[in-house]
């Protein structure tokens, strides 16, 4: 794991070193074991370097092979065996224990830009030629590794860390209003190019950016497209691939002495860590695996103690809960270590950054099992419908006999739910506020914006669906959705400034493929596929225990509180004027709805990052700081 910035002036003029040291020196919490600084005249690239194995061998970076090429990167090459014969195959001598970033650097070297054609992993860089004098940037197809730019006049500047930008004085806090009130709206910025902020803007995923003396050029390099199933004659066999690639994703992500694991009392984080388990023991380190759980049972009914610990002793592993009896409403939304460098709705106090700083302790790596439910998702509706219109009638028989045939499946049918979901109300989650400031709605059309972006109906999710050219296009929609890049970007360094990396075994292209090809029934209904893997491994209460929602919002058990109260009473500062008219919140406090609490709470959350914003620019301007305000 990196930290890393590049200085470009355009204009030749040069790089100031004291600029760049300082940039790659607010770094440091990110990369605490070297920092490093190269400049060429007007070109300048920092790093900080977290080592995350105990592999021999320089790992400092910048890095060039030549003197001409150099690259900066955040990155962690996979299938490196392959890559490395298709890079001799073009003629690279690729030295034993090559780094991450020589990986990289040597297929640019080959390939030029179309090296990012021959990467898999997580990654973001950029690499500066100077015989070509050019910028080349590129981040990982999924998104995991973040990647931030500005340009200013003739100055381009890069990191990972979306805060080391802001620290350069050529970067004013002049905001993005639009990312803004997509916040007010949604949540999360809808424009993956953008960020909160008018002069910095974010690389997407799958993207490249090339500089070519004054011309910036952004670019897709990839788009997530399954086409062909994946096909085998026996079930088994469907399982040993799945297994395989699992432990490929696994494996490539796995410290050679342990990780921890933020794992959940359902099927996909446990199976990751029944992978994990089983690698570690064969290397003989099964004692450096251990597990991070959040708990709500002292708030609201819940069970993940008891699945998640009932799957811990099954592996044989250690697990630590952290608990939310200490929970009040935004108590971290004004502390200086919990500020988010965009908005991010703090009502409810999450505790996700707690668990990373236990796991620093032991570790310098997570593992996640994001990416299971994306990866199997499925309409069963649609497996049926195509049986039917090709008059496979026997075979939807069958199907659907086998469907209902499934270990303990009518408790698993979950028709309450699908009840709700074909009857139910609006939802109040994507409900249009009516506090939003006229002046802004009509600068941005926000009523037609939000029509546009909000949770579709179920209309609107099949004619989404119907868009997409892939094998199962309801998967593929999931997988690729905006949110999950704000889900990988909140759990970097860069947000919780806890130096763990955070990997997601699930989001490995060669596990995203092969789920994303398998076919609906019998693999994706119900996460039939991890049901069937985790026999024999994990306990049967949680191997098929059914996938349900919590009982009960923490958000409204704490707006049931008394000292809560005070939601309805917060001054606003004068900036989110701009936003929202604070007279027409409606009061919040004992609001038992779920959906009217938390889009009415959205203001107080914008409130606490513009104020913590002020506070941090002032501080910023007593120490010298000549960014230019807003």
């Amino acid at each position: 794991m990196s930290g890393v910035v590049g200085i470009i002036h355009l204009d030749r003029v040069p790089v100031d070193p004291q600029m760049l040291q300082r940039l790659t020196d607010c770094q440091r919490f990110r990369g605490p074991d070297a920092q490093r600084c190269w400049i060429d005249g007007h070109v300048g690239f920092g790093h900080t370097l977290l080592k995350t194995s105990n592999e021999p061998g320089d790992k400092s970076q910048p890095l060039s092979l030549d003197g001409h090429v150099w690259i900066v990167a955040d990155a962690r090459v996979d299938g490196q065996h392959d890559l490395v014969a298709r890079l001799t195959a073009a003629g690279q001598q690729v030295p034993g224990g090559a780094t991450d970033a020589e990986l990289i650097l040597r297929a640019y070297h080959a390939w030029g830009e179309g090296c990012v054609n021959h990467l898999l992993g997580d990654f973001a860089f950029g690499i500066w030629d100077r015989p070509r004098q050019r910028l080349f940037c590129a981040r990982d197809h999924m998104g995991v590794k973040p990647f931030y730019y500005a340009k200013v006049g003739s100055l381009i500047i890069f990191s990972n860390t979306l805060d080391a930008l802001r620290q350069h004085p050529a970067i004013t806090d002049r905001l993005n209003d639009l990312a803004i009130a997509d916040f007010l709206l949604f949540d999360m910025n809808q424009d993956p190019a953008t960020t909160s902020f008018a002069d910095i803007q974010r690389l997407p995923a799958a993207h490249l950016l090339q500089c070519d003396r004054e011309a910036v050029s952004v670019r897709r390099y990839w788009t997530l497209s399954v086409m062909e199933p994946v096909h085998f004659k026996q079930d088994t066999e469907y399982l040993e691939c799945f297994q395989e690639l699992l432990d490929e994703a696994v494996k490539a992500r796995l410290h050679a002495n342990g990780a921890g694991i933020l794992m959940s009392g359902g099927l996909d984080s446990p199976t990751v860590a029944a992978t994990a388990k089983r690698l570690l023991t064969k290397s003989g380190n099964a004692a450096g695996l251990f597990a991070q759980t959040l708990v709500l049972d002292e708030l609201i009914p819940d069970d993940e103690r008891h699945y998640a610990g009932l799957a811990a002793a099954a592996l044989g592993i250690p697990i630590g809960f952290r608990t939310t009896n200490d929970c009040q409403l935004f108590d971290r939304a004004d502390k200086v270590e919990h500020r988010s460098p965009a908005p991010e709705h703090s009502a409810w106090p999450d505790r996700t950054t707690d668990l990373l700083r236990q796991i620093a302790t032991k570790s310098r790596i997570a593992l996640t099992g994001n990416g299971g439910d994306p990866g199997l998702s499925s309409r069963i509706t649609a497996h049926f419908h195509h049986l039917l219109h090709r008059k496979q009638f026997v075979r939807a028989v069958y199907d659907a006999v086998r469907y209902l045939c499934a270990e303990r499946r009518f408790s698993r049918l979950y028709l309450r739910a699908r009840w709700r979901l074909l009857f139910r109300s609006e939802n109040l989650f994507c409900s249009y506020p009516d506090w939003l400031n006229e002046d802004l709605e009509r600068q941005f059309g926000l009523r037609d914006r939000w029509t546009v972006y909000r949770v579709p109906d179920r209309r609107a999710a099949r004619r989404r669906e119907s868009s997409v050219d892939a094998f199962r296009p309801e998967a593929s929609v999931v997988m690729s959705h905006l949110s999950w890049q704000g889900s990988f970007e909140g759990l970097d360094p860069g947000v919780t400034r806890v130096p763990v990396e955070v990997r997601h075994p699930f989001f490995d292209l060669r596990v995203v493929t092969f789920l994303l090809g398998l076919p609906r029934l019998p693999w994706c209904g119900d996460k039939e596929l991890l049901r069937q893997l985790a026999r024999g491994v994990l306990p049967e209460a949680v191997r098929l225990r059914p996938k349900s929602p919590l009982r009960a919002d923490p958000t409204v058990a704490l707006l049931q509180k008394p000292e809560s109260a005070w939601v309805d009473r917060f001054e606003p500062v004068p900036e989110i004027e701009r936003y929202i008219r604070r007279s027409r919140i409606p009061a919040v406090h004992m609001e038992k709805r779920p959906g009217a609490a938390w889009v009415n709470l959205r203001p107080l959350s914008l409130n606490y990052w513009l104020r913590g914003r002020h506070e941090q620019r002032v501080s910023s301007a007593k120490y010298g700081d000549s960014r230019t305000s807003i």
